[in-house]
């Protein structure tokens, strides 16, 4: 049974300090000169997220493998435009701006003085924690995120939503089942073979040549689901020649982009138990300090506030 009462909030946190990094001017820094602007920014994202949505639990969601190998094995262009170079253990270095990069682990100490759990799994990104902790969560779900990849999580059955921040944090939408079929034409539960079909050149993904995102909702109008419109063109049937021959070359691709694109939803991760809460003296006192050794100035303050409003 769902509970309605509570409410489970996942950020999408790679996502959001990038765009904070990007949305933030860099002209405050910590004392020896190190950039915060993408703390500063998260800091009032979380800040708002809380005050805006109210959920009573937060988790951040970490990219412990940010282009797992198993996915580069089946699509060996996945992401292959973020690779800068490869270290000597054969890992994969993403483009990271040398200023974002030296905030990441301020961003962890920030993240762990207002006790926001960050949950990230071995060779797999923070989309597939996202996906496993709103698959088994007994409480509504918001998902922060500017991905789109994440539509195929939302469920209006379940209140699993997208808080989508591609817009802005000025501009935040939420983003349902309606929201999905009304802008591509497809269900939530069908976005994963669409997005197969159209493909993602951010993310290295070809796609059908040839099939845009107008065919490729017009395929699973009429077959369901991408099982159902390999059937359909093997048969030479609901479709013109053309657009058979374009699914059935592709079918290399098709046989394993799915497994790429779909978010794990069974990872051995489970959801906090422990709700959000207003800090304690002692834990606001070290929290203040971290402001002051990193000029987080009143980003911190303010989502120290925002903790203080919910429920203890």
């Amino acid at each position: 049974m769902i509970d309605a009462v509570s409410r489970l909030m996942l950020l999408d946190t790679a996502s959001l300090y990038f765009r904070a990094f990007y949305g933030v001017p860099d002209t405050v820094r910590s004392a020896d000169g190190t950039s915060v602007n993408a703390v500063r920014g998260l800091l009032d994202m979380i800040a708002k997220l809380v005050t805006t949505y109210e959920p009573t639990h937060l988790v951040a969601c970490w990219d412990d493998d940010w282009r797992p190998q198993w996915r580069v094995d089946l699509i060996p262009s996945y992401k292959t435009h973020r690779v800068v170079e490869v270290v000597a253990d054969g890992a994969d270095v993403e483009e990271v701006p040398d200023p974002l990069e030296t905030q990441i682990p301020i961003i962890r100490e920030a993240l762990a003085a207002l006790r926001v759990p960050v949950i990230g799994v071995a060779e797999h990104e923070a989309d597939d924690v996202i996906g496993t902790l709103a698959t088994i969560s007994d409480m509504p779900v918001d998902v922060v995120t500017g991905d789109r990849d994440l539509f195929q999580l939302i469920d209006d059955e379940r209140d699993v939503r997208i808080v989508y921040t591609a817009r802005g944090m000025s501009n935040l939408e939420i983003l349902t089942d309606a929201t999905v079929v009304e802008k591509y034409g497809v269900l939530p539960r069908q976005y994963a073979d669409f997005a197969t079909m159209r493909g993602d050149a951010s993310d290295g993904l070809p796609g059908v040549a040839g099939v845009g995102e107008k065919t490729a909702a017009t395929l699973l109008a009429a077959h369901g689901d991408l099982h159902g419109i390999r059937a359909a063109a093997a048969a030479g049937e609901g479709m013109s020649a053309g657009v058979a021959k374009k699914i059935l070359v592709a079918s290399d691709y098709l046989d394993v982009a799915p497994t790429v694109v779909r978010v794990a939803t069974a990872l051995p991760i489970s959801v906090p138990e422990e709700p959000l809460r207003p800090l304690d003296q002692e834990e606001k006192s070290l929290a203040v300090a971290l402001a002051e050794r990193w000029n987080l100035g009143t980003s911190m303050g303010r989502a120290i506030t925002a903790l203080d409003r919910t429920a203890p």
